[in-house]
C-alpha cells in the first residue's frame, strides 16, 4: 500500500532538514566544507532560479570569490555576450585598451548583468586583481571574465573588423566584403534567419565559416604580436559563425536552437580554459536550466543537452554543478520580450516541487550536499522526479504551472543545491550612479 502522499512528503522534508548546512546571508555563509566537497574540479558552474534575485547573484558571487582566492580559480564565465564581457575583462583586469564606442550590456536583458549585485563582484574583482603582485620572472595570475553567449553576432563583426584593421588592412578589407552578406540585418537578426528560411535571402555560413578559417590560417602571424588579441579575435569570428546558424534554424528547431547554443558555451569554455593553459581552472555563470544537467531532467526527452550535462559528460567529477531555488518574494523580469523590467511578487512554490519540500523542511536559507556518497539516503528520498521552477527573463504568473515549472531528479541534476525560502529583487542600475566612474568601467555609457 502506498504511503499517503502527505506522510511521504514530510519524510523526506525531516531528511532535507537534517542534512541541510544552515546559511545567514550570503555574505557571512561559512563555505569550507563546500569548497572540500568541491575539491580538485576544474570547472565550477553555479546556476541561479531566477535571472533577477539578488540572493543568488550574491550567493554565487560569494562562493566564486572563495573559489578565486582559496582554490586557484582564474576564469569566470558568463552567460553573457563575449564582447559585453570582454569590457568587463579589460575593467578588473586593467588591461590598456582603447574604450568601446558601443554600450556594453545595451540589449534586452539590460537588468541580468548591469545590476548593482553583478557590480559588487565586478569591484571585488578588479580590486583584487590590483593588489597582485606583478613581478618577474613569473607575475601572479590575474582572474579574467568571458562571455559564453552568442547573441552578440554584429558587434562580434565589429571586433573582428578592429583588430584586422589594426594587424592586417588588407585581410580587413576581405572580411567587410565576406560579413557584408549579413550587414543588412544588423538592426534584428532573427529577421535575417526568417528571410533565409522562406527563401527570399541566399543564406550567408559560407562567408562567416571562411573569415574564421583564414584567422586560423594565419594564427602564427597574428599570435607573435598579441595573443591576447588574437584569441579575442578568434572567439568574435567563432560566434558570428554559431550565430548566423543559430538564427538560421531558430525557425525550425526549438531544440536545435537550445542545443547549437548550449554546445556553443561548452565549447567557448574549452577555450577559454586550453587558452589559459593546463592549470587553468573556471567558474560558470548561468541559469539552472544551461547548469543543472539536462540528462536528469525533461530536457532530454526533448532531444535537448546543455553545458552541464556537456561538462559532466567530459570532466566527471571534475565538474561541480550548483543550483538554487527559492519559494516565494519578488524578481526582476518582465512580462514579455523586449518589454520593460518590473518587480514582481512571486508565487509560492507549487505544492508537488522540490520547492515546496525545502519550503516544508522549516530551514530558511541552507547549502544541501547532493554528491554520492554523502547524501546517499537523501539522493535516494529525492530522486523521483519532481517539478522545478525555473524564471528566465520573462514571468508569467498568471500560466505559472505551463510557463515556469518542468519535471527534474534533482540529485542527478545538481551537486549542491542552495536554498533562499524568500528572495528579493536585484537592484539594477541607475544612469546616474555611473558618472565618474574610469573609462575602462564595463558598464559606462
Amino acid at each position: 500500500m502506498a504511503e499517503p502522499a502527505n506522510t511521504a512528503m514530510d519524510a523526506c522534508a525531516a531528511q532535507i532538514r537534517a542534512a541541510a548546512v544552515p546559511l545567514d546571508t550570503p555574505e557571512n555563509a561559512d563555505l569550507g566544507a563546500l569548497l572540500e566537497r568541491i575539491g580538485d574540479a576544474r570547472v565550477v558552474l553555479i546556476g541561479e532560479a531566477t535571472h533577477g534575485s539578488s540572493e543568488f547573484y550574491r550567493m554565487r558571487a560569494r562562493i566564486t570569490q572563495a573559489l578565486i582566492e582559496h582554490k586557484g580559480f582564474d576564469a569566470v564565465a558568463l552567460e553573457a555576450d563575449w564582447p559585453d564581457a570582454a569590457r568587463i575583462d579589460h575593467y578588473v583586469r586593467q588591461r590598456d585598451l582603447p574604450p568601446a564606442e558601443w554600450t556594453a550590456f545595451a540589449r534586452f536583458p539590460t537588468w541580468m548583468w548591469r545590476n548593482r549585485e553583478t557590480a559588487d563582484f565586478i569591484n571585488w574583482l578588479h580590486a583584487r586583481n590590483a593588489s597582485l603582485e606583478s613581478t618577474a620572472p613569473k607575475p601572479a595570475v590575474k582572474t579574467a571574465v568571458y562571455g559564453l553567449d552568442l547573441y552578440s553576432m554584429f558587434t562580434s563583426i565589429e571586433a573582428v573588423l578592429a583588430f584586422l584593421d589594426a594587424e592586417d588592412p588588407e585581410t580587413a578589407q576581405i572580411a567587410r566584403l565576406r560579413y557584408g552578406c549579413l550587414t543588412p540585418w544588423q538592426s534584428d537578426p532573427a529577421v535575417y534567419g526568417r528571410a533565409v528560411l522562406t527563401g527570399r535571402y541566399h543564406y550567408c555560413a559560407d562567408q562567416a565559416v571562411a573569415m574564421l578559417t583564414e584567422l586560423l590560417d594565419r594564427r602564427m602571424r597574428y599570435l607573435a604580436r598579441d595573443p591576447e588579441r588574437f584569441f579575442d579575435a578568434v572567439q568574435n569570428a567563432r560566434l558570428v559563425a554559431d550565430a548566423e546558424r543559430y538564427y538560421r534554424v531558430m525557425y525550425y528547431g526549438a531544440h536545435e536552437s537550445w542545443n547549437l547554443r548550449d554546445s556553443h558555451m561548452f565549447e567557448t569554455l574549452q577555450a577559454i580554459l586550453t587558452f589559459r593553459g593546463a592549470a587553468s581552472k573556471a567558474v560558470v555563470w548561468a541559469h539552472n536550466s544551461h547548469v543543472g544537467n539536462a540528462a536528469a531532467t525533461e530536457m532530454t526527452a526533448r532531444g535537448e543537452h546543455n553545458i552541464g550535462q556537456l561538462c559532466r559528460e567530459h570532466y566527471g567529477h571534475g565538474a561541480y554543478l550548483i543550483g538554487f531555488g527559492t519559494d516565494r518574494g519578488t524578481v526582476a523580469a518582465a512580462s514579455e520580450w523586449d518589454g520593460p523590467m518590473e518587480v514582481m511578487r512571486v508565487r509560492p512554490a507549487h505544492a508537488d516541487s522540490y520547492e515546496a519540500l525545502c519550503r516544508a523542511s522549516g530551514v530558511p536559507a541552507f547549502l544541501l550536499p547532493l554528491r554520492r556518497p554523502l547524501g546517499d539516503a537523501l539522493r535516494e528520498a529525492l530522486t523521483p522526479p519532481r517539478l522545478e521552477r525555473a524564471i528566465g527573463v520573462l514571468y508569467r504568473p498568471q500560466t505559472e504551472l505551463a510557463s515556469h515549472y518542468f519535471h527534474a531528479n534533482l540529485p542527478e541534476q545538481f551537486d549542491e543545491y542552495v536554498w533562499f525560502e524568500q528572495t528579493r529583487a536585484i537592484t539594477p542600475l541607475a544612469t546616474e550612479e555611473l558618472e565618474g566612474v574610469p573609462e575602462t568601467y564595463p558598464f559606462g555609457l
